[in-house]
Order: C-alpha cells, then structure tokens, then sequence
C-alpha cells in the first residue's frame, strides 16, 4: 500500500505548480495555495487519477468574462497601506523622544539643585569654621590722652606728679562677646610702678571696641634713687617716659554654645612732653 501511495505522489507532484486545482471538487485560487511547502492533501492522493482530456481541459484559459469577475472583485477590497503603520510608528516614537527629553530635563533640574545645595552647605560649613569658629584674643590698649595737671621738679631734684583720664579700649574682631573679669593696668618709669587703673568687669559686644575712661594719678615719689638720676636727664629735655601694662583675661561665646577663654595683655610706651602736658608718642 506505501509503494502505491508513494506512485500516486509522484505522479501528482508535477500538478501542484498549476494555475488552477481541482481539490474536493471545488476551485480554489491559487494565491491561496502558493506556499510550496504546503503538504497535499490527503483527498487528492486518494482521488482517481486524472486522464489527459480532463488535464488539456484545466489548462485551457479561463474565459475574458471571468477575468473581468476577478478584477472588480479585487478592486472592491481595501487593503490598507504600509505607511499607515509607520506613521503611527513615528508618532509613538515622536511621544516616546518627547517624553524622555521632559525626563532628562526634570532630571538636569534636581541634579542641579542638589549640587547647588551641596555647594552651599560646604561654603557654610568652611565659612562657620575658618571664620566664625576662629577665636581670636581681643586687643587691650590705650589710646592718646591729654594730661589734665603736671608737675616737675627740676634736673637737681627731679620729680612729677600728673593725673589724666586714661582711655582704655578693647577691640573684639570675634563673632561673639568677650566677658572679661576686673583688671588693673600699672604705670611704671624704669620699671618701677608710678600708678594704676582699675578696669571693671565688663563685656565687649562681638565685632565692636568697648571703650573705658579710667582716672589716672602718677607721682615720682616712690622712685629709688638711682631712677631719679635719669628722670633728672629725661626732665632736662622735657620729656617722661612712662609704660602702662595690664592683662585681660575671659571668655568668648559664638552662638551661645562655643566659648573659649582668651587673654589679652597690653604692653604700651608713651612718651609725654611736659611743656604742653600732651602724649608726644605712643606705642603698642
């Protein structure tokens, strides 16, 4: 029975590329059955082998009326265009693209101001500790002053006696107040002490200079002899020389937390012309 089968396939084989087959006896269209890996089927292989009148018959050309059929038929079908397709391919890629680049832009948005925000924290924090938190100790000096009374003696029993009102300030360059405790500042001549101002205990505000007006009274009388041999030398050019020295010592606060206790000294000379009772030099 195989060998019989395997006959009749290959006597059909030839007929399968035919314009027109007759299968279960109906037409069928060949545009239908193009496909050349399309399997037989099973009706036509048991189906009686057709004569060769009935094969000069299937090939004879189809009549002009039946063309014509076709050809309306074919021509009142819509077959949509390719472009339809990849034109709504575009449109979504369009969308998608804009989509992406709202997205890439939102995102430039917010990586700029993290980074923005990064910086100015950073600036914030060096600025806080290189400036803010950099304590420095106040300056403790004494300004220019006019003497009030003066009194010499001459260059064969020298001598003086003076009071002024002596200004004292203290300057704070820091970002917080300087408490600080009572102080004295001694004058001397040769090394020797001539006289002292009390300071009160006070505070000086953050970048401000507090200013204070003590009285002051000198007198020679307390010197050793020795001194008084260069005093004579010093009051025959009309000039004292005295020197005024004083500690400071407090606290610092910055932001009502960080405190750190600070010292602050004063070491000044001055010189004083005693004809017109003013401070003829002053260093600090």
């Amino acid at each position: 029975m195989w060998s019989k089968l395997l006959l009749i396939e290959q006597y059909v084989q030839p007929y399968k590329h035919c314009p027109k087959v007759i299968l279960d006896q109906s037409r069928i269209p060949l545009e239908q059955h193009d496909d050349t890996n399309v399997r037989t089927p099973f009706s036509v292989l048991t189906s009686p082998i057709p004569s060769a009148k009935h094969k000069l018959e299937s090939h004879k050309p189809a009549p002009l009326q039946d063309h014509l059929a076709v050809a309306e038929k074919n021509q009142d079908q819509y077959y949509p265009t390719e472009s339809n397709g990849y034109l709504r391919n575009d449109q979504e890629s369009l969308r998608t693209m804009e989509d992406e680049e709202a997205k890439r832009k939102k995102r430039m948005k917010w990586m700029i101001g993290i980074t923005a925000f990064v910086i100015f924290q950073v600036v914030q924090g060096l600025f806080f500790v290189l400036v803010i938190m950099k304590f420095k100790s106040p300056k403790f000096r004494v300004s220019d002053f006019a003497v009030q009374t003066l009194n010499v003696g001459t260059q064969a029993s020298p001598s003086f006696n003076m009071s002024f009102v002596a200004p004292i300030r203290v300057k704070n360059a820091n970002w917080g107040p300087f408490k600080y405790d009572a102080s004295t500042v001694s004058f001397t001549y040769g090394g020797f002490q001539v006289g002292q101002a009390i300071i009160p205990k006070s505070k000086a505000n953050f970048k401000s200079t507090k200013k204070i007006d003590v009285d002051v009274t000198l007198s020679s009388a307390n010197l050793p002899s020795t001194i008084n041999a260069n005093l004579g030398g010093e009051l025959s050019y009309g000039v004292i020389t005295l020197k005024c020295q004083g500690v400071l010592k407090g606290k610092i606060t910055v932001m009502f937390m960080f405190k750190k206790t600070k010292i602050s000294q004063m070491n000044c000379t001055m010189a004083i012309d005693t004809s017109t009772k003013a401070v003829q030099s002053l260093s600090c």
